[in-house]
Formats: C-alpha cells, structure tokens, sequence
C-alpha cells in the first residue's frame, strides 16, 4: 500500500511540474511574477498571441496555479500562491549552477520530447 501511495504521491509531483514544462506556460507564469496582469498586458510580456495566451491561463488555472479576478471590465490573472513564484526562482538559482549540464544533456531534448507525444507516450 506504501509503494502505490508513494507511486501516486510521485506522478501527482510530475503532474505539476509539467504546469511549469511548457515554454508558453512558463513564460505567463514567469510574467506573472511581477504581478497581477491581464491577457493584453500577458501578450505585450511574452510576446505570445492573445489566443495563446488565453488557452494557457485556462489550463494554468484549471490546475491552480494561475487565479484571477474580475476589474470592472477587466479579468487580471496573478499567481495563486507566492510559492508557484518562488518555485521559479529557485529553479533560476539552481540553473545558475548546472545550467551546462542542462544545456547538455540529450535525455530531455525538446524535439524527443515532441517526438514522444506524437507516439502517444507521456512526457
């Protein structure tokens, strides 16, 4: 019964940290640390179109890292705990220490990881 909790407990870990694996995804975030922007501000932030955008804050939000709040006309989007922003940061401290390794490593080059969704595996 342990290994399966620790089994679940393992996959619900990666399930969150795919939140942060998507480029689009962590580009909002990483805006948003900053923060309380909406979709327009998003876009002239991350360069990404308005419909990208969009998507993107629906699935961040859906998985509860992403919140927002209606302003008269205006929806903004903030982070929905100081920690999604602190999780960031640390991922940049840490980067700044292995980020040869990363850059290097072949394990989890983009266009495997592309090639591993289009077979149906997960990521």
């Amino acid at each position: 019964m342990l290994v399966i909790a620790n089994a679940q407990a393992l996959a619900l870990k990666a399930k969150l940290f795919r939140g942060f694996a998507d480029p689009s995804r962590l580009a909002i975030l990483d805006a948003l640390r900053g923060g309380p922007l909406t979709v327009t501000e998003l876009v002239g932030k991350t360069g990404l179109s308005q419909s990208n955008v969009s998507n993107h804050l629906g699935c961040l939000r859906e998985c509860g890292l992403v919140a927002h709040e209606q302003r008269g006309r205006y929806v903004t989007y903030r982070l929905s705990d100081d920690r999604v922003g602190g999780l960031i940061e640390l991922a940049e401290s840490l980067l700044a220490d292995v980020a040869r390794g990363v850059y290097e490593c072949t394990r989890y080059n983009a266009s495997q990881m592309g090639n591993r969704v289009d077979r149906g595996e997960e990521s």
